[in-house]
């Protein structure tokens, strides 16, 4: 059978404050009244049957992804007891979907970006579900035709075509420096890091095995007693003792076959207001409203965020990004955006964990 992953467990401090450990970014409505999680389950619909549909998440936020997604079984929601990087999370996934379906097809997807057009994304899918089942030990990534230059993404170098739209992988690349993502871009032989994969699950877990021995037999029993152990003390600190890495660093950086199939879709990684921002069309003067109440007024180039009725009025300013939470409001200049990530020291030396 075929089974889908949705990787939920992110606490997105750069969406601060809105995005808190006690509801992170994927779960803001701000998208016509839908979360980031929604959509990406909206994303799956005609590919895979609710009943088979995965979502690995924080624990905290068990009770919210229920509400949020309550056509899916709640034995398929994950929560995971604290955060040891993706490799962990889609290993104990991996685990338990193997317990359930030894000969599953495994697709594994994030809830923090947006793809458009649907079809497109559909027909990209369907296509590394069958390179999985041809290529049963091979784990397969889906790149990204890069639209620009951009250097925040990860890059994927393909290699030898094996059919339509799939390469073997030649290398991994890092972010790159402005001039090398034009080299890349020019070459057209180099594809965003999309964080997206498919695999038959007995090949992932044969390279978790041959790749991270300790932390494979840690995650195989943590999925055999999962009943027991969920929610327990116990269960936290064995999940602690794992050795935390992500997917690519920890296993497809090193993993013996990898291929890429080709997805030429708008993609994007919404890590940022900026990037939030750049999904809604903005007025005549540049600014981008994203709240049920505002008023802007000889202002250019803003970004405006609030979920609640709470009025927003911008006079005469440019260039600020202001987001109004219940309890903080963030002012600060669009080219500042990045620092919002590292004022989570400054806000816990002050105030503790009280507006984390």
């Amino acid at each position: 059978m075929r089974h889908a992953v949705i990787m939920a467990g992110g606490a997105g401090t750069r969406l601060w404050p809105l995005s808190r450990k006690r509801r992170p970014k994927q779960l803001l409505r701000l998208f016509d009244g839908a979360s980031l999680l929604q959509i990406a389950r909206r994303r799956l619909a005609g590919l895979f049957s609710p009943e088979n549909i995965w979502v690995i998440t924080s624990a905290h936020y068990l009770a919210q992804v229920a509400e949020e997604l309550p056509d899916l079984p709640r034995s398929n929601l994950i929560g995971e007891p604290m955060g040891r990087d993706t490799a962990n999370a889609i290993g104990l996934a991996a685990q338990m979907l193997a317990r359930r379906d030894p000969d599953a097809t495994m697709a594994v997807f994030t809830a923090d970006h947006i793809i458009q057009p649907q079809d497109r994304f559909a027909a990209a899918i369907c296509t590394g579900l069958d390179a999985a089942e041809q290529h049963v030990d091979s784990l397969i990534t889906f790149g990204i035709t890069p639209t620009s230059p951009h250097t925040g993404y990860g890059y994927l170098h393909r290699g030898e075509r094996l059919g339509s739209q799939t390469y073997r992988v030649a290398q991994f690349k890092e972010k790159p420096c402005r001039e090398v993502a034009e080299r890349y871009l020019r070459s057209g032989e180099y594809y965003w890091n999309s964080g997206m994969f498919v695999w038959r699950v007995s090949a992932v877990l044969a390279e978790l095995e041959r790749l991270l021995p300790e932390n494979a037999g840690a995650l195989a029993d943590l999925a055999a007693n999962w009943e027991r152990l969920a929610g327990t003390d116990e269960g936290a600190r064995r999940f602690e003792q794992l050795y935390k890495t992500s997917i690519d660093f920890g296993v497809m950086e090193k993993a013996l076959g990898v291929l890429l199939v080709e997805m030429n879709c708008d993609w994007m990684d919404l890590g940022s207001w900026l990037s939030i921002a750049s999904t809604q069309e903005p007025d005549d003067e540049g600014n981008v409203t994203i709240a049920p109440q505002a008023l802007v007024v000889d202002t250019q180039n803003n970004i405006l965020v609030t979920e609640s009725d709470h009025l927003l009025v911008a006079l005469g300013v440019s260039d600020l990004v202001v987001v109004h939470s219940d309890d903080a409001t963030l002012v600060c200049r669009r080219d500042q955006v990045e620092r919002i990530k590292d004022l989570a020291k400054l806000r816990e030396a002050r105030f503790g964990d009280r507006f984390e």
